[in-house]
């Protein structure tokens, strides 16, 4: 009887599943970089937009900065500093005189903590008289200009500067001297350009000397177009019974409280009567004035962006059709979908850094030298720097997010068709 053999069959393993292949992080980062650097001047175009893009938008917003800075500052200095003090008439009550200024109000307000200097000014009421010049007395060529009268403390309050001469005094003031300074463009027309030689200028039929002449005023600009004489002697020539108005130049910061305070100082039974004209508070100007620049020069640079985006997509999906032949074959040899649209996108967005790298190296010089040259301080976002070559990238990436899927959607056999 023969043996029986048996043969014994090991059960049958189930299938192991099937792993997905992924490309490892370095040799994607190959191929991409391979894929950018293969074609360097389409690389340099390409980046050009993005660096144009991202430079505008550092650089805009950067000089946007730097000039609502440079605006806040010199409100600061000029109208945030200044008050004005003068009569109400709408004041009093019904039938009362309009009140007067006193002659010693700035006396008063100098007692006030934060003011810098204080000085009154006038119009003159001179009726038909003219102002001439010595020269012009004998073919009568008179000029209608102002005429105005202030205390000697009025240049400092309107921080006015002299081309040439000197400003009258407290003592030409005390003495009703006859002596005035000219603003700059009524000295043009009067053609008195110097003062060495004492030259003098007829107010209808009366002498005066005139001792300077003015460059710049902050703040009450006809004074530019006017000639200036010292309170006594508008008394006595002009029977000038009280100032118009009293002009304060206040510590930065100090104007609010100024502006509240000096009704009171001046007429402390009845400071109702007396307007003060007051700067707005400063945090909302500065406020103002930065986001209105701001907004604009953001809607600049996102302009810019996008033309930047635009470029990056455009030759990327260039870049695709040129290369199918390529795409086909990688599919062919076993590369997924995924894959082609993910080295496509990894492109995209090294270009975009680069793009962004670049371009917020040329935004921060553009901000830079142009401070340099307008002697401003540059005044510059550390995020916006910082992130500008991030932005770059997110630009790439969202740029290249069609064409990735363009080249993911090719067919390998359509693809190598079409070789």
């Amino acid at each position: 009887m023969g043996r029986t053999s048996h043969t014994h069959h090991a059960p049958p393993h189930p299938p192991r599943p099937r792993r997905r292949s992924r490309p490892a992080v370095r040799d994607l980062l190959d191929e991409a970089l391979a894929g950018v650097a293969a074609r360097p001047t389409r690389l340099i175009l390409t980046t050009l937009g993005t660096v144009l893009g991202v430079a505008a938008l550092v650089g805009t917003v950067g000089l946007g900065q730097t000039a609502a800075g440079q605006i806040t500052q010199r409100f600061d200095l000029a109208a945030a500093t200044r008050v004005v003090v003068q009569p109400d008439d709408k004041g009093g009550q019904e039938g009362e005189a309009a009140t007067q200024l006193p002659w010693d109000a700035p006396d008063r307000i100098k007692r006030l903590n934060g003011v810098e200097a204080v000085g009154t000014v006038s119009n003159l009421e001179i009726g038909d008289d003219l102002v001439q010049n010595v020269t012009g007395l004998d073919n009568g060529a008179g000029k209608a200009l102002q005429v105005m009268a202030g205390s000697a403390g009025l240049w400092d309050a309107v921080r006015a500067t002299l081309q040439t001469g000197r400003f009258f005094d407290a003592g030409h003031d005390q003495r009703a001297d006859k002596v005035v300074v000219l603003g700059k463009h009524a000295a043009e027309r009067l053609g008195i350009n110097r003062v060495d030689s004492q030259p003098a200028v007829f107010i209808g039929d009366e002498p005066y000397t005139v001792i300077g002449i003015l460059d710049s005023v902050s703040g009450r600009a006809e004074l530019n177009d006017a000639v200036i004489m010292p309170n006594g002697a508008a008394r006595n020539a002009y029977n000038l019974e009280s100032p118009d108005a009293v002009e304060i130049r206040t510590a930065v910061g100090a104007a609010q409280l100024i502006a509240e305070q000096a009704p009171i100082a001046i007429e402390p039974n009845n400071p109702s009567t007396l307007r003060v004209d007051a700067p707005p508070k400063q945090g909302a100007v500065r406020k103002g004035v930065e986001s209105d620049l701001n907004a604009l020069f953001l809607l600049l640079g996102a302009v810019a962006l996008l033309v930047g985006g635009l470029g990056i997509a455009n030759v990327t999906l260039l870049s695709v059709l040129e290369r199918i032949s390529e795409i086909g074959l990688r599919r062919a040899l076993g590369a997924a979908r995924r894959h082609i649209a993910v080295q496509f996108l990894v492109e995209s967005v090294i270009v975009g850094f680069l793009g962004g790298l670049l371009g917020t190296a040329v935004g921060v010089i553009l901000t830079v030298s142009v401070s340099w040259i307008r002697d401003w301080t540059p005044i510059l976002d550390n995020r916006l720097a910082f992130g500008s070559p991030l932005l770059g990238a997110f630009i790439g990436l969202v740029a290249g997010t069609y064409p990735a899927w363009k080249a993911s959607a090719i067919q390998p056999i359509t693809a190598l068709r079409g070789t």
